[in-house]
């Protein structure tokens, strides 16, 4: 497969060098993953028949109307320990039938630290019997388990994983909760965190940091400015962020529970937030000169577009090249790219993560 995936990670090079070639970028950066066994996550439906039970997936035909369930004993893009455990989980569910009766999806979160949280959803109700198999389960295994079923979560010890990372031989812990935005390819992530923070040496002022979701960059960059304000609007995130924070003992970090637009229209004196004053947060005490976003797939809004452009760095992280490159067509009025690289979280795929470096004109 190694080959393989060469061909396409050369595919990738060559359609987003072309792609950003009308704004001059300097040389592209490359950071390729492991061609196997790189993901983190994993999502399987259970299938049963009336004598055996499988973990599935679906597959769509070229039409993309009709799908059909293959099943999937081995999965060599998710981690081992994924791999190792699936055969494992699935002969012990199969064991007792309050473990297996209804059970119609398995969800898998892993990580480089060792831990593993699985979750079992179902179509039924689970009750105490179900509670005291699945405590058992979890011991025998040694994995976090959580039960899902409608309008019922059942966390027998935590909803999240600890996962570990690497950055500038330092290493930084991470609560990553279930359901929660993670990146999925562990390895390609650490290489990101460190492009981050090696481009940041050369940034000025203190950091603003947009769309920060559970502090990911926010960590390790905090090492390279005086003080980060991050900003995040989903709850589960802040907290994990604040846990983040608190865990690794880092002092120069405050965060700001506001979407990407509020920060805008607080930093511009439109709006007056009470989540800032209950934070203790005063946007003016700030010396920012670098702005970090790493936004959602749809990019960023035209206002905080504007405003990015006062900043005199911009460190950009984009899932999705199409809209870093209509965010270009904006940012590139005022800044020039000072560094552009790829980083191949999502191999075997069409996906691929970018980022660049933009500074002031």
């Amino acid at each position: 497969m190694t080959s393989a995936y060469q061909q396409q990670l050369q595919a990738k090079i060559e359609r987003i060098t072309a792609q950003f070639q009308a704004f001059n970028p300097p040389k592209l950066e490359v950071f390729d993953s492991p061609s196997d066994y790189f993901r983190m996550r994993a999502e399987f439906r259970i299938w049963h028949t009336d004598s055996d039970m499988f973990y599935a997936m679906f597959e769509r035909d070229e039409t993309g109307k009709n799908k059909k369930a293959v099943r999937v004993d081995h999965f060599p893009i998710a981690c081992h320990a994924i791999n190792d455990l699936m055969p494992k989980l699935l002969e012990a569910l199969k064991l007792h039938k309050i473990l297996h009766h209804r059970l119609f999806e398995v969800d898998f979160l892993a990580s480089l630290s060792g831990e593993m949280l699985v979750s079992l959803i179902y179509h039924r109700k689970l009750d105490e019997e179900w509670q005291t198999l699945a405590q058992s389960l979890s011991e025998q295994l040694n994995i976090k388990i959580i039960g899902r079923s409608r309008g019922q979560k059942l966390v027998l010890s935590d909803d999240f994983v600890v996962e570990n990372l690497t950055v500038d031989n330092k290493p930084y812990l991470y609560k990553q909760i279930e359901n929660g935005f993670t990146q999925p390819n562990a390895v390609v992530c650490q290489k990101m965190l460190q492009w981050a923070c090696d481009i940041a040496t050369d940034c000025k002022g203190d950091l603003l940091e947009l769309y920060c979701g559970n502090g990911n960059f926010t960590l390790p960059l905090s090492t390279k400015f005086a003080r980060v304000l991050a900003t995040e609007l989903a709850k589960s995130s802040v907290y994990a962020a604040e846990w983040n924070i608190e865990k690794n003992t880092i002092h120069n970090i405050q965060i700001a529970r506001l979407a990407a637009e509020e920060f805008t229209q607080a930093y511009q004196g439109e709006r007056e937030f009470r989540r800032l004053q209950e934070a203790n947060i005063d946007i003016s005490s700030y010396n920012f000169g670098t702005v970090f976003v790493d936004p959602p797939r749809a990019g960023i809004d035209n206002d905080t577009l504007k405003l990015l452009q006062n900043f005199e760095h911009i460190i950009y992280i984009s899932c999705n090249p199409d809209t870093l490159a209509d965010n270009l067509e904006i940012l590139s009025e005022t800044h020039e790219i000072k560094h552009f690289a790829i980083f191949d979280q999502f191999p075997h795929t069409h996906h691929v993560e970018s980022g660049v470096l933009l500074q002031k004109k």
